[in-house]
């Protein structure tokens, strides 16, 4: 009896234990769910559900108000092209025409929502708005839709996968031709990410790509690469009219009304999309569940920050943690998200004021990726970052450490 009793205690007191661990587990758990309570970074990050569940009330995609800001854009658009075109001054048209690429720009956000069905509720209104914005970039809308959904976003900063920017291990840029090595310094310098999207994204991968960068074909992407190029000769078409019709010179106006535009929407995107996701703090990786495991919606991307207002003139895309977490935000809704889970992850975001001093001094340090010792290194495989931690660890523990100086540098 006596050893029947004692029994019974033991089955009371693990049950007891057990719901004790249940209710802690419990608490955990609703603190995680509870969008008012912020994860301290000693706590394990949320899945990924969780986190979205708590910028779900930004994700509200109003007709209107997409079709408003397209519109707004296109006069914007048209206005800058007749300054580029018509004004007296070349140094006024030269300014236009970088107004021009710059607005290029703006629409191209917009045809960014469209494409990741973020900008309006109707699916079809979407592709054909994004169509429409993507047409001054001569971006073909389903090539971006597979490279940008599908890999970028669906494997961002994975070696192998997400080829936008993604840095060359020592190993990697050893095996290069000299021609090759020489070309990825000058990408790599700072000064030319107009020249590695122009090149390595829009020529090799959007216009008609060969299918060594293809893979598999479909007829809606020759349509779409079509679809713009009539664009572009109605584009040039239109310019060499107008240079006839006023009596101007053509070839100036097709450098002001064409190439100075274009040149400048490919630096803009590049440079932004290389912000984005390059910082001595950021992590790249080889392996695959190694990078599932590290939260990589929110540890490879930055949040760039501007004054004056800047960012809200580039569609709040620099909110981009908010964006890669839930892609179905829409760009208005881009701050607010943003501001909400940089309260609830404190210490977890990299958040950066832009400066050049901060974008030449990542250009030095950011020139290959080490993916055994998980830091940047210069092109002598110098180490130019501290060994990146763990996913969960405070980005304010991730500081860079001083890159080595000298000849030829990184």
């Amino acid at each position: 009896m006596r050893a029947a009793a004692r029994a019974l205690r033991r089955m009371a007191a693990n049950r007891g234990a057990t719901a004790r661990r249940a209710s802690l587990s419990l608490c955990v758990t609703d603190s995680m769910n509870d969008s008012s309570h912020p994860i301290r970074v000693d706590e394990p990050m949320p899945h990924r559900k969780v986190i979205r569940s708590w910028i779900t009330p930004f994700g509200e995609r109003v007709i209107a108000r997409s079709i408003v800001l397209l519109a707004v854009d296109y006069l914007l658009l048209f206005a800058a092209f007749a300054g580029a075109l018509l004004a007296a001054s070349g140094i006024v048209k030269i300014v236009c025409g970088m107004a021009a690429g710059f607005i290029t720009g703006r629409l191209f956000i917009i045809g960014h929502d469209a494409c990741h069905q973020s900008l309006t509720p109707n699916h079809r209104l979407n592709r054909w708005l994004g169509r429409i914005a993507f047409l001054p970039s001569l971006t073909p809308y389903s090539l971006w839709e597979v490279g940008h959904n599908v890999v970028h976003h669906g494997y961002t900063n994975l070696k192998g996968f997400d080829f936008v920017w993604a840095p060359l291990t020592p190993g990697e840029y050893a095996a290069l031709s000299p021609a090759r090595r020489l070309l990825d310094r000058i990408y790599r310098s700072g000064w030319a990410p107009g020249l590695y999207y122009l090149v390595e994204i829009w020529w090799l991968r959007m216009y008609f790509p060969a299918k060594a960068y293809l893979g598999a074909s479909r007829p809606i992407f020759r349509r779409d690469c079509l679809l713009v190029t009539g664009f572009a000769a109605l584009w040039i078409g239109a310019v060499v009219w107008i240079a006839a019709a006023t009596r101007q010179s053509m070839p100036l106006l097709l450098v002001t009304g064409v190439a100075v535009p274009f040149l400048f929407w490919c630096s803009m995107i590049g440079f932004v999309v290389y912000v984005h996701h390059t910082d001595p703090r950021i992590s790249w990786h080889a392996n695959r569940a190694e990078w599932s495991r590290a939260a990589p919606f929110v540890s490879t991307t930055l949040h760039l920050t501007f004054p004056f207002g800047i960012g809200g003139l580039l569609h709040h895309i620099m909110e981009h943690t908010a964006h890669h977490v839930d892609m179905s935000i829409p760009l208005y809704g881009l701050k607010d998200a943003q501001a909400k889970l940089e309260a609830m992850l404190p210490g977890r975001i990299v958040v950066q004021r832009f400066s050049w001093c901060w974008y030449f001094d990542t250009a030095r340090r950011c020139k290959l990726y080490d993916t055994d010792r998980k830091r940047w290194t210069d092109y002598r495989g110098r180490a130019t970052s501290d060994a990146h931690l763990r996913a969960d660890a405070p980005m304010a523990e991730q500081r860079p450490i001083d890159a080595p100086h000298g000849p030829g540098g990184a």
